[in-house]
C-alpha cells in the first residue's frame, strides 16, 4: 500500500495519474495547503521542502518501507517499481528523462509564475506578467514543436507526459492562446481519452479551491508564513 499526501494540484495529479494508470493500490492523505498541512512535523519528516505531493510506500525496496518527495522523483521511483511508462533501453530512457526535465525545470515552475502574477498578485506588475506569460508561451512552443513530430513527448506515452499535461490544464488563464499550439491541443485530447488520466485529476476534485481566498490562505501560501523556519 502507498499512502499518498497530495492536493488537486498540477504536481499531484501528476502522481495521481501514474498510480492510476499502473493500478497501484494507494490512501489518499489529503494536505490542505490553504490551511498549512504543508508544515506539520510528521508532513515534514516525509517532505523536508514542505511541498506536496509525497509518498510512503509500505512495501518499497527489500519490503522496507520508503518515503519520497518531489513530484519527479516519484514519477521515476514508480516507474521503476512497476517497470511501466519507462524505457528499458537507454536512448529511450534518456528521451524521457530529458523531457521529465524540461517540465520540472521549464513548465512547472514558468507556468506557476505565470499563474501567480497574472491571477494571484496582491497588485498586478506588468513586467512580471510579461516575463512570466512570454516564457509560457516559449514553452507551449517548444512542447508544440515536439508534439508535431510525435505523437506523445517521448514518442510513447511516458511519465514525461503525465508530469506536463496537468500544467497545461489551464492554458486559457495563462495568457496564452491555445489556438497557436494545435499540437499541444490535439496532445491534451489524446490523454483526456484515457481512463487513468480522468480518474488522476478527479482526485480530491470537490476540495478544489478557486482563485478566490482568505487572507489565512494568502498568507500562508504566499507570506510570511511559508519562510518560517521549521
Amino acid at each position: 500500500m502507498i499512502d499518498l499526501y497530495t492536493w488537486p494540484t498540477p504536481n499531484g495529479h501528476k502522481v495521481h495519474i501514474m498510480l492510476e494508470e499502473t493500478g497501484l493500490a494507494y490512501r489518499v492523505i489529503p494536505v490542505d495547503i490553504g490551511r498549512g498541512d504543508q508544515f506539520d512535523p510528521a508532513f515534514l519528516a516525509i517532505s523536508p521542502n514542505n511541498r506536496m505531493p509525497a509518498i510512503v510506500d509500505h512495501d518499497g525496496p527489500d519490503g522496507e518501507a520508503i518515503s519520497i518527495f518531489e513530484s519527479g522523483a516519484i514519477l521515476v521511483y514508480l516507474a521503476g517499481k512497476t517497470g511501466r511508462f519507462m524505457p528499458d533501453d537507454t536512448r529511450g530512457r534518456t528521451l524521457v528523462m530529458q523531457w521529465l526535465m524540461f517540465q520540472m525545470g521549464g513548465v512547472g515552475p514558468m507556468f506557476g509564475q505565470c499563474h501567480h502574477f497574472r491571477n494571484y498578485a496582491p497588485e498586478p506588475i506588468a513586467y512580471a506578467i510579461d516575463r512570466y506569460t512570454n516564457e509560457t508561451g516559449r514553452l507551449y512552443g517548444v512542447l508544440d514543436k515536439r508534439l508535431g513530430e510525435a505523437d506523445y513527448v517521448a514518442e510513447d506515452y511516458s511519465i514525461a507526459d503525465m508530469a506536463t499535461y496537468p500544467w497545461t490544464r489551464s492554458i486559457e488563464r495563462q495568457g496564452v492562446d491555445p489556438a497557436e499550439f494545435p499540437n499541444v491541443i490535439r496532445w491534451q485530447q489524446r490523454l483526456e481519452a484515457r481512463p487513468a488520466v480522468a480518474r488522476g485529476c478527479a482526485v480530491l476534485g470537490d476540495r478544489q479551491r478557486s482563485a478566490d481566498m482568505t487572507d489565512e490562505e494568502r498568507n500562508i501560501l504566499f507570506g510570511n508564513a511559508q519562510y518560517e523556519r521549521r
